[in-house]
């Protein structure tokens, strides 16, 4: 993540559950990151994927069990600002955030994949 002093880290180790279809125009070709590698046991199996940004790892699962549509992800970055200006300038047709300021001194920049996974992308306020 631009400016990631601190390091970008997830609060939940579990995959998160998505659909193959959207899955690469979203973590991809929106949201910037690179593939790591991908799984099958077969041709015809679900999907394991392992994606990264920045030294932020993510894992995708189609698989049944493995996590369940709608989980809720905070990456602690520092940069959120430059995220944002970088999401707006690819103009993705299904999401255009906002940074929110919260009570509890963080800013945050939510965005939310196809499989209706919530990430929050946080930054600490300077005090």
């Amino acid at each position: 993540m631009p400016g990631n002093a601190r390091g970008p880290q997830a609060d939940d180790s579990r995959p998160a559950h998505v659909r193959r279809s959207k899955a690469r125009e979203f973590y991809i070709d929106y949201l910037g990151f690179k593939i790591e590698f991908e799984a099958r046991f077969s041709d015809n199996a679900p999907l394991f994927m392992g994606i990264s940004r920045d030294g932020l790892v993510l894992y995708l699962s189609e698989h049944h069990g493995d996590g369940v549509p709608g989980i809720h992800v905070v990456v602690d970055m520092v940069g959120v600002d430059a995220l944002h200006e970088e999401l707006k300038a690819r103009r993705y047709r299904y999401m255009n955030p906002s940074i929110q300021d919260q009570e509890w001194g963080t800013r945050e920049l939510c965005v939310v994949d196809p499989s209706g996974n919530k990430i929050y992308f946080s930054e600490r306020k300077q005090s």
